[in-house]
C-alpha cells in the first residue's frame, strides 16, 4: 500500500488565503501522523494512538486502514479511525433460518449481500469517537465534521466504495452532528450497545449484596471451585501465544456474531504498544491454561477487549464468572471506577448489575435506490444480542 494521502480542500480554503485554514486529510497509515496530535482529540479515550497502531499491524484479514483528519496549520482539529472492507450484510444476523438461506445463496452467487465499504470508525474499538481538539468550540465542530465526511465520501467513491457508514456511534451523539449526517440522507440502523458497571462498592461483598438474592446465590456457588485455579497476570504472553490463541479461535467460533478475526499479532502488539495500559489474566487449572482475558485500562476504567475460554473445562470451573469477579477486584485495587465489559451476552451482564448505553450506525448507499431498499430491510441486520438498554 502507498503511504500516501489523499488531501481534499473544504470550500472556506479554497476561497481563503489563511494558511491555517482547515484541510481534509485521509491517510493509510497512523504512523503518518503525530502521537500528541491525534491523541489530544480524544481527550478520556483509553484506545489511543498506540492501541489503533496495534491494531493497524496486526495483519488482519480483508481490512484495509484510513485515518480521517481536518488539519489547521500543525495541529489535528479533527479526526476519526476508518477502515475500507468486503462487507457481508447477514455479518450482525444472529445463527438461523435467515442467515443460512444467506450464505447459501451466496455459495451460488459469491456477490449475493456482500458490498465494498468505506466505514468511520474501527471494527476493533469500542466505539467510534468522532475526535475534536479540546480548543474547538462547540460551534465550529458541525462544520469540521461535515467537511471530514465529504473527505471520506470522497475517498470512498475513489476506493470503488458503493457503501459508506460509521460504526458504533454513541447515543446521543454530540450535538449538532446528527442533521450533518441527515442532511447527507443516511440512515440509522441500532448497534450493538456497551455494558458498563459502575464501581460504587468497597468490597466484592457490597458489590454481591447489591445484586438479586437468586444472582448472589447463583454467584457464590459458580465461585465455589475458585481454590482450584490460579491466576496470573502477565504483560506479556511469551510460550503461551499459541494457547492463548487455540483458546481465542474455539470462543470465536462458539460466537453467533463475527466481523473482524484477531490474530497473533494483536494480542502481542496491544500487550507491547501499551506498556502500563494492558494486560492479560489467565487462568490455570494445574498447569493448564484454561482461559485468557486481555484488558486495557487508564486510571479511570478497565476495558475487557476479549474474554476466551476452553469451552467445556471452563464452563466446569465457572472461570468466566471467576473473571468477572477478578476484574472487579483489580478495578477495587487500583481505584478504577468503571469496568466496561464489552459488547454481546447483555442479558447475563445486566443480571450481573452492568448498564447498558446505546450505540448506532449510520449509512449510506450511493445508489438512491439501494439505498431506500436497505433502509427498509435495515430492522433485519441490526446488531441484537437480546439485551436491553438500560441507560
Amino acid at each position: 500500500m502507498q503511504q500516501q494521502a489523499l488531501k481534499v480542500r473544504s470550500p472556506e480554503t479554497q476561497v481563503s488565503s489563511d494558511p491555517t485554514a482547515a484541510v481534509a486529510m485521509i491517510v493509510p497509515s497512523i504512523r503518518m501522523l503525530d502521537r500528541g496530535a491525534w491523541d489530544a482529540c480524544f481527550p478520556g479515550e483509553i484506545e489511543t494512538y498506540d492501541y489503533l497502531l496495534a491494531v493497524e499491524e496486526a495483519g488482519i484479514d480483508g481490512f484495509e486502514w484510513r485515518y480521517a483528519i481536518m488539519r489547521e496549520g500543525d495541529e489535528i482539529v479533527a479526526a476519526m479511525p476508518a477502515f475500507l472492507c468486503r462487507y457481508a450484510l447477514e455479518t450482525t444476523l444472529e445463527a438461523g433460518r435467515f442467515r443460512r438461506t444467506v450464505e447459501g445463496i451466496r455459495r451460488i452467487f459469491s456477490g449475493f449481500l456482500t458490498l465494498r465499504l468505506a466505514c468511520l470508525g474501527s471494527p476493533c474499538t469500542e466505539t467510534a469517537s468522532i475526535g475534536f481538539h479540546p480548543d474547538i468550540a462547540q460551534a465550529r465542530r458541525p462544520k469540521l465534521f461535515a467537511e471530514l465526511l465529504d473527505a471520506f465520501e470522497a475517498h470512498a467513491r475513489m476506493e470503488g466504495c458503493s457503501l459508506t457508514a460509521l460504526k458504533d456511534l454513541p447515543h446521543p451523539i454530540p450535538s449538532g452532528l446528527e442533521p450533518v449526517l441527515a442532511a447527507r440522507g443516511y440512515a440509522e440502523i441500532g448497534g450493538l450497545p456497551t455494558a458498563c458497571l459502575d464501581i460504587g462498592f468497597d468490597t466484592i461483598d457490597a458489590y454481591f449484596a447489591a445484586l438479586s438474592s437468586a444472582t448472589r446465590k447463583d454467584m457464590r456457588r459458580k465461585l465455589r471451585s475458585r481454590q482450584e485455579v490460579r491466576i496470573e497476570y502477565r504483560k506479556d504472553f511469551d510460550d503461551l501465544l499459541p494457547r492463548v490463541m487455540q483458546l481465542y479461535r474455539e470462543t470465536r467460533e462458539r460466537s453467533g456474531l463475527q466481523f473482524e478475526e484477531l490474530t497473533p499479532a494483536y494480542f502481542d502488539g496491544v500487550l507491547k504498544g501499551m506498556p502500563g495500559r494492558s494486560f492479560c489474566a489467565m487462568y490455570f487449572v494445574g498447569d493448564e491454561l484454561l482461559a485468557a482475558n486481555l484488558l486495557i485500562h487508564d486510571k479511570d476504567r478497565l476495558i475487557d477487549k476479549f474474554f476466551c475460554m476452553d469451552g467445556q473445562k471452563g464452563r466446569s470451573h465457572n472461570l468466566y464468572y471467576l473473571s468477572w469477579c477478578s476484574n472487579l477486584e483489580y478495578c477495587l485495587n487500583h481505584g478504577i471506577g468503571r469496568y466496561q465489559s464489552g459488547q454481546a451476552y447483555y442479558r447475563n451482564k445486566v443480571r450481573l448489575g452492568s448498564r447498558l448505553t446505546a450505540n448506532a450506525m449510520y449509512f449510506r448507499h450511493s445508489n438512491p435506490l439501494l439505498q431506500f431498499a436497505l433502509k427498509m430491510m435495515s430492522p433485519l441486520f441490526a446488531a441484537d444480542d437480546g439485551g436491553e438498554v438500560t441507560a
